[in-house]
């Protein structure tokens, strides 16, 4: 496993933390070294800005990141994903450069829906009516509420390292709470969460992605800077907090209100044979109760697949995608 936070300054960690904290590097500046060729917009929904980038050629692939990384997750598998795909890349609201709306009563801002519509607002003013996505994590439980949202638009979907949440808190064990000690941590009431994470900001943000990788060196020095140069904006920590909350309220009402509804579109389940989903729970069972046509199976990595295993990622969505 790899150790993001030691008090060595030689640590390349460390040192990206010291570069960033002496010039963050602005966002434009970043994609041109993470994503060369890919045109950055920021796109107006009708409840956020969305920091967005597209490139390539081909029907459209959406890819929507996870807690705690920003679009730059996808750095590995953007431009190969590109030779093929016309590929948007989206911070979700709250995360990244994209703004960070107030959550509101119940957290609603942050509801899945909520953030799903973002992302269907993005494609629509890109010109795609149908599209394919993936979801990593966070993104994974976006994605999952736009195809029982819509199911005319979104086609198939992936969704990575991820269970419903009913069943995760159902099954909650004291590994499980142990390891997922973040979840506990930020759907508690604010400001709690936000001075405590805010007071140790580099500290949370190293340790949460050393505990989730377990690939060495597969989060760059220059990946890690970009994340947590998106996390010094205190509203980013409470966005992040508040998505967090909407999962264990708003969301479950939404989920209530369906009455057992399932997609009905091909979805591919993946998540890493070594992260604690994968430990705990049967991941593909899970999401059979909420999907008609479900597949999937585990990568031989840890929490955060589009870094640790990239080849494997790919190989995966060159299988399922149309």
């Amino acid at each position: 496993m790899s150790n993001f936070y030691t008090e060595d300054g030689d640590n390349p960690y460390v040192q990206a933390v010291q570069a960033s904290q002496q010039s963050a590097a602005p966002a434009q500046v970043a994609n041109l070294t993470f994503f060369p060729g890919f045109e950055q917009r920021f796109i107006h929904t009708s409840g956020a800005t969305i920091n967005t980038l597209i490139g390539g050629n081909g029907p459209p692939l959406l890819l929507l990141h996870g807690f705690p990384e920003s679009h730059v997750a996808w750095h590995k598998v953007a431009s190969t994903l590109a030779e093929k795909y016309t590929v948007v890349l989206t911070d979700l609201r709250g995360y990244g450069d994209s703004s960070k709306p107030p959550g509101g009563p119940d957290h609603i801002a942050y509801s899945k829906r909520e953030m799903g519509r973002d992302q269907l607002e993005v494609m629509q003013q890109l010109g795609f009516k149908k599209f394919q996505a993936v979801g990593h994590d966070r993104g994974g439980r976006v994605l999952f509420q736009m195809m029982l949202d819509a199911p005319q638009t979104v086609e198939r979907g992936v969704v990575m390292s991820v269970a419903p949440i009913r069943e995760l808190f159902a099954n909650l064990s004291q590994g499980f709470a142990t390891a997922f000690f973040y979840w506990l941590l930020q759907i508690q009431p604010a400001p709690l969460p936000e001075r405590m994470i805010n007071a140790s900001l580099e500290l949370y943000i190293s340790t949460l992605l050393s505990e989730m990788n377990q690939t060495t060196g597969a989060v760059t020095p220059e990946a890690y800077a970009e994340y947590l140069r998106g996390y010094r904006n205190p509203a980013s920590i409470h966005a992040v907090c508040e998505d967090y909350r909407a999962s264990v309220t708003i969301d479950a009402e939404i989920e209530k209100s369906l009455n057992g509804q399932k997609a009905a579109q091909p979805l591919l389940v993946l998540w890493g044979q070594k992260e604690t989903i994968g430990l705990y729970f049967d991941v593909l069972g899970m999401w059979k109760q909420h999907a008609s046509h479900v597949q999937g199976y585990p990568l031989p990595c840890g929490h955060l697949i589009p870094e640790e295993d990239p080849q494997g990622l790919l190989q995966a969505l060159d299988q399922f995608l149309q």
